[in-house]
């Protein structure tokens, strides 16, 4: 049987208060579970027990080398129902000075964005496969910029991302 879906990622960051703040302010998150030093963290709308563990290591903690002098996770990435909701997080974002870009890759919109710690992530729209046309299709070729008024404009402010790509038609 093939893996379904990503059930949960874990971070280890400086300092969990700190982190949970963020995620909670930032996506909305809410902690299902806490301890010293850990948190668990689920989204909003979510059916996973949690989709975020963090635990805390300290704040003598290096940044991550991952990407400049080793292997290792990138970043993770959330997937927003609506392109309404994609501007929303872009504006929360960006009022946490935590956006550090946001590109189309023609079957996905996306913003970048980093927490506390530097650790990057990503929040995505899907063009639901009903709209998937050649065009959009070939698009994935390359990286533009986003132009989310545009895609409004397009696809719907509130048209569900997704659907019969990550989510079941």
């Amino acid at each position: 049987m093939p893996v379904q879906r990503l059930n949960h990622a874990v971070l280890y960051v400086r300092d969990v208060e700190r982190s949970v703040a963020f995620y909670r302010e930032a996506l909305g998150f809410d902690v299902v579970m806490g301890m010293p030093g850990a948190a668990f963290l689920q989204a909003s709308g979510s059916t996973n027990d949690h989709d975020l563990g963090l635990f805390q290591i300290g704040p003598d903690a290096d940044p991550s080398p991952a990407g400049r002098t080793s292997v290792g996770l990138y970043h993770l990435a959330w997937e927003v129902d609506t392109l309404d909701e994609l501007e929303r997080v872009a504006v929360k974002l960006g009022e946490l000075g935590a956006l550090v870009g946001s590109s189309d890759h023609g079957t996905t919109k996306a913003l970048y964005a980093k927490d506390p710690d530097g650790l990057e992530f990503e929040v995505s729209w899907l063009v639901p496969a009903s709209l998937l046309t050649d065009e959009v299709l070939a698009a994935r070729a390359g990286i533009r910029p986003l132009d989310l008024a545009a895609d409004k404009e397009r696809y719907g402010a509130r048209t569900r991302g997704g659907v019969g790509v990550s989510i079941p038609a």
